[in-house]
């Protein structure tokens, strides 16, 4: 299916290339400070002598605190630019990183990864938001997703770099020396980033309070795109994320078996099977539209089934292969997720897509931090049982697959008036 350039549409080109890598490298250093605490998690127990439930409690909060932030940062965005948004985002992930590497306590081990959490929130719409201003509309699909593969080379980093720094320089050395390149990024950020390309100016937005942001807010939720996109992004994300962000590793050696060495390849098979699916999906997203939600839901379907396979298995362990296929599907989940923003995106106009983009980013993580709460109460309450803590997974996606289900043929529906709406103002307008 061919794209047709949108009138006033940025041109893209190198210099849009550069800016936005620019832009991306603040995400891609929020990324690393944000998954840190996966390779981290056993040593952050011991740390602080605390359980599994408090162990969660690191991770709950920050993204309690990143999905509380996402409509606000989404209108942030819309109001006074990526520069400025993306710019106080480096600098609070950088305190909060450096906060985490001092903490002599868990009380402040605790804020500092809230203080992250907040700086960490303001980057990926920001990032999105970016990326609509210096790139055509056709090329969203694929923006997208790239931002979402710099983020898991973030992720890759911290499995393989930082898990190594830890064990071999220790804590404080380690998570120091890390906060360095928040320091780099917002320099880059502050020197050489621009909001916008010249000639492309948005429209002001009217100062008009608190009035205005809920009726932003209500306009987003309104279409059924952006709900759409929520439960999207909700349903398919959590299950790579939680595995990532905190119980992967405590999974594998403890329930599995393994040696943490082991451990730490799968973990990184999953961070390189989202970086090789990211970009199979946002080909398949920018040239078949109609690709999404089977994309989105062949992803759930697939996880859940290799989760069943995995969490059944009438062995003590599961075998090597099986856990194999479990990191690479797992791998999909992240890329799937982005499907969400192109159904948000489409669904709103140009000065709502910070905020349309904010409510849809709420989804996966909304998910994820109930999902690491209910497996952290689960393996206290069981004495550790992953099988039956990790079923919470299944709850979770069946709740999303419902709402996604509810909402397609509304989405469907809105986005063919859309169309047949701008085919008719095409028509109209005097060459």
């Amino acid at each position: 299916m061919s794209a047709t350039a949108i009138p006033g549409d940025p041109p893209g080109g190198r210099r849009a290339l550069a800016v936005w890598g620019v832009g991306v490298s603040v995400y891609f250093v929020a990324v690393v400070f944000r998954t840190s605490l996966g390779v981290a998690g056993l040593d952050a127990a011991d740390r602080f002598h605390v359980n599994a439930s408090a162990l969660s409690t690191f991770s709950i909060l920050q993204l309690l605190v990143y999905a509380g932030m996402q409509i606000p940062v989404g209108l942030l965005v819309d109001r006074l630019g990526t520069k400025k948004v993306l710019a106080l985002g480096a600098v609070l992930f950088t305190a909060g990183q450096l906060g985490f590497a001092f903490s002599p306590t868990y009380g402040t081990a605790l804020a500092s990864r809230a203080l992250l959490g907040c700086g960490d929130a303001l980057t990926f719409i920001s990032v999105l938001r970016l990326g609509s201003r210096w790139f055509p509309a056709r090329r969203g699909p694929m923006v997208a997703q790239f931002a979402g593969l710099v983020g898991m080379a973030g992720n890759l980093v911290s499995t393989l770099v930082l898990a190594r720094l830890l064990h071999g320089i220790g804590w404080t050395a380690a998570f120091a020396g890390s906060a360095a390149a928040g320091a780099v990024v917002l320099v880059l950020v502050l020197l050489f980033l621009k909001d916008h390309p010249e000639g492309h100016e948005p429209e002001p937005l009217p100062h008009q309070g608190a009035a205005y942001v809920r009726r932003q807010i209500a306009a987003s939720w309104r279409e059924p795109g952006t709900r759409l996109g929520l439960w999207v992004h909700f349903t398919t994300q959590f299950p790579a994320m939680v595995f990532l962000l905190l119980w992967g590793l405590p999974f594998l050696v403890e329930a599995q078996g393994l040696s943490r060495a082991v451990a730490g390849e799968l973990l990184t098979l999953v961070v390189l099977s989202n970086m090789v699916v990211g970009l199979v999906y946002g080909q398949l997203v920018a040239r078949h539209h109609g690709a999404r939600l089977p994309l989105a839901l062949g992803t759930v379907g697939t996880t859940a089934a290799l989760w069943a396979a995995t969490l059944a298995y009438p062995g003590a362990h599961a075998p090597m292969w099986l856990l194999i296929v479990l990191c690479t599907v797992l791998g999909a989940c992240g890329p799937a997720s982005m499907i969400g923003f192109d159904f948000a995106r489409p669904a709103n106009p140009p000065e709502r897509q910070g905020t349309a983009s904010g409510i849809t980013n709420m989804g996966g993580f909304v998910a994820s931090m109930t999902t690491l709460f209910a497996i952290g109460v689960l393996l206290d309450a069981t004495g550790d049982d992953y099988s039956l803590a990790f079923s919470v997974v299944f709850v979770l996606q069946a709740a999303g697959v419902s709402q996604i289900l509810r909402l397609r043929r509304q989405a469907a529906r809105r986005e063919r008036e859309r169309l047949v709406a701008s085919r008719v103002e095409t028509v109209h307008v005097p060459a």
